[in-house]
């Protein structure tokens, strides 16, 4: 993964193949637990699958702000960069 917009799909495409969204559905302005139904469990389930994915241990403070696909996007960028 290198850029945001790579990040970005990944990011969709878990969050479709994991929670069974409609792909389509999912924007960077998609809120996590509003719009997506994903509760605190889900977003640890959401958190292992992007450590998996960057290769990088991730710590869950740095998700927990996170309300949004682009804020986790944005937290994935930031990790990979540092």
């Amino acid at each position: 993964m290198q850029g945001k917009e790579e990040i970005y799909a990944k990011v969709v495409e878990v969050l479709s193949s994991t929670f069974k969204l409609e792909a389509a559905r999912i924007t960077p302005q998609s809120n996590l637990y509003t719009d997506m139904d994903i509760d605190s469990i889900d977003a640890i389930d959401l958190l292992v699958k992007m450590q998996q994915m960057s290769g990088k241990r991730m710590k869950p403070e740095a998700f927990k702000n996170a309300r949004t696909v682009q804020d986790v996007v944005d937290a994935i960028d930031a990790l990979l960069k540092a």
